[in-house]
């Protein structure tokens, strides 16, 4: 059975949201890059999220085949701890866009534990399949780093998604292995499928040239993308500047997070004055989609120093652009880079050894060359194409497993 229509639930996530600021990350640009290639392959997408300061209305053509429909859910100031409770409103509001423009869905593809939810009660009142992708799951994150907190009610509604959906998208072993160790999963219905990257954005440019554009001029770069949260494990790259030798020559740019004002970036630049370090880092903010690329290729390295990813989206685009990576090998970070191929991985939360991988990488130009271009090679086989061929495998699979409805 073919697929003409799919909706794509992303409750807290719009896919239009600039990434890098508040809960805005890689989801977001997940969920809009796959619906963009899923729509390149003629099934029409509609995404729901709700409603937030900024939307352009209900309904928001963004590529061909493709809409974001944004529906009341709850005020925008409710922190995420409370976003349980709007869910039955949110799921009402889905039925009555679909009642109300006479459209019918082929599956239901769920993003997040929350969307899950109202994916699940969305797809039995349809009668079809029901999909998900957790992007990161709670018992994960609680046994990733002390001082985490998740609802209450996520490991519950988690356990129950996993046991119901017709089949589960799981980034990398790690998070396949965790659904079956941590929720009592069936790894029969979970399929591995990577995450992708935009191949035609981010690409190798003349790294002089986009350092210049970026104002940074001689010294070596390190690099990190993406939320400034403590579960990114900032203070780890912060105690790492202060253990590179070569400090004096290395300025150290943090891309994500609010401009000012932003407590977890405070917390942070109080241990660079500690460590006398503040000189070497620089907080950028949050930066365009499109300047994105600028900062990967001005980088000698990127660094992740995460307690937990699912993924690791920014790793797959710094790859893209011809940049090694070094980061904490946990999660799908694994899935991502090649140690000693295409950056290094760290078993453990040491600053002397990360220091010591990025000392290597940037003193060394016959070495990020080699681990650049290995790095672009990899990134090649993880175009968006590429995961929607086999999203769509996995719709037209679990379509088939899927008695037929009586007319």
């Amino acid at each position: 059975m073919s697929v003409g229509r799919v909706a794509i639930i992303t409750y807290h996530a719009c896919p239009l949201a600039a990434p890098g600021q508040g809960k805005s990350g890689g989801m977001n640009v997940y969920v809009r890059q796959l619906a963009g290639a899923l729509g390149n392959q003629g099934i029409s997408v509609d995404i729901f999220t709700r409603e937030h300061p900024g939307d352009a209305g209900e309904v928001e053509k963004i590529s061909p085949g493709v809409r974001v429909v944004h529906l009341p859910g709850g005020d925008a100031e409710t922190p995420m701890n409370g976003l349980f409770e709007h869910l039955p409103g949110f799921l009402d509001e889905v039925l009555r866009f679909q009642r109300e423009n006479g459209i019918s869905y082929e599956v239901v593809h769920s993003h997040y534990w929350l969307s899950g939810w109202v994916g699940k009660e969305l797809a039995r009142q349809n009668d079809i399949p029901h999909l998900i992708t957790f992007h990161t799951l709670g018992l994960i994150k609680l046994q990733s780093r002390v001082g985490e907190v998740e609802p209450a009610k996520r490991a519950e509604v988690e356990r129950d998604l996993i046991e119901s959906a017709a089949g589960i998208i799981a980034f990398s072993p790690h998070e396949r292995d965790a659904m079956v160790r941590l929720y009592g999963g069936s790894s029969a219905k979970i399929e591995l499928l990577p995450c992708g990257v935009d191949l035609s954005r981010f690409k190798p440019l003349d790294r002089k040239a986009a350092r210049e554009r970026l104002g940074l001029n001689g010294g070596k770069v390190v690099l990190y993308v993406g939320r400034v949260e403590p579960l990114k494990g900032l203070e780890l790259l912060v105690h790492t500047a202060a253990q590179m030798e070569t400090c004096q020559d290395v300025k150290v740019l943090v891309v994500g997070g609010a401009n000012d004002g932003d407590e977890e970036v405070g917390r942070l630049q109080d241990l660079a004055r500690d460590l006398e370090v503040e000189h070497v880092i620089d907080f950028v903010g949050r930066v365009d989609q499109e300047d994105l690329p600028l900062y990967y290729n001005a980088a000698d390295v990127c660094v992740l120093p995460s307690y937990y990813e699912s993924f690791g989206l920014a790793a797959l685009e710094s790859m893209a652009c011809g940049t090694p990576v070094v980061a904490t090998r946990v999660g799908g970070l694994s899935t991502v880079v090649h140690h000693g191929h295409t950056g290094y991985l760290k078993s453990w939360r040491c600053p002397e050894a990360f220091a010591n991988s990025l000392e290597m990488i940037i003193s060394s130009e016959g070495l990020q060359d080699s681990m650049g271009k290995a790095a672009r090679r990899r990134a090649e086989e993880m175009s968006w194409e590429r995961v929607a061929a086999g999203i769509t495998d996995i719709y037209q699979s679990v379509l088939s497993e899927t008695p037929s409805r009586p007319e």
